[in-house]
C-alpha cells in the first residue's frame, strides 16, 4: 500500500473539485470560453490522476522503486500539468501573462505520460505470448 499515492489522489481530488466549482460558478463572467476550456482541461486532467493515485495507493508498495518512480512521476505530472494551466488562465484573465509557465504545461505532460508508460513496463510482465 502506498500511503503518500492514497494522500495525494485524495488532496488531487479535493482540489479538483473545488478548482471545479470555482471554475463553473465565479470564473464563467471573467473567463472567455477559451479560457474556461483550458481551465476545465486541467481540472479533468486533475481528477483523472486523482482516481488514478488512489487506486494505485491499494495496489502498490512505496518499498519498490518502480512503484515509487510511478507514483511521483504522476503526482509531478499533475503539479506541472494542472496548476500551470490554471495559472496562465487566472493570469491572462488579469491581462497579466507568465510566459514561463507556457513550457511547464507540456513538461507536466510528460510527466503524466512517463507515469503511465512505467505503469505499463510494471505489468507487461503479465502478458506472455
Amino acid at each position: 500500500m502506498s500511503f503518500t499515492a492514497i494522500l495525494f489522489g485524495a488532496i488531487f481530488g479535493f482540489t479538483a473539485i473545488i478548482l471545479g466549482a470555482f471554475g463553473a460558478h465565479l470564473l464563467k463572467k471573467k473567463l472567455t470560453i477559451e479560457q474556461l476550456q483550458s481551465f476545465e482541461t486541467g481540472v479533468k486532467y486533475q481528477m483523472y490522476h486523482a482516481i488514478l493515485l488512489l487506486t494505485l495507493g491499494f495496489q502498490l508498495n512505496n518499498e519498490i522503486t518502480i512503484d515509487c518512480y510511478i507514483i511521483n512521476t504522476i503526482i509531478i505530472g499533475v503539479f506541472l500539468f494542472s496548476f500551470s494551466i490554471y495559472g496562465l488562465v487566472l493570469f491572462s484573465a488579469n491581462n497579466k501573462k507568465l510566459k514561463f509557465l507556457g513550457p511547464i504545461t507540456p513538461l507536466g505532460g510528460l510527466f503524466l505520460a512517463l507515469g503511465w508508460a512505467l505503469l505499463i513496463y510494471k505489468y507487461s510482465y503479465l502478458i506472455t505470448i
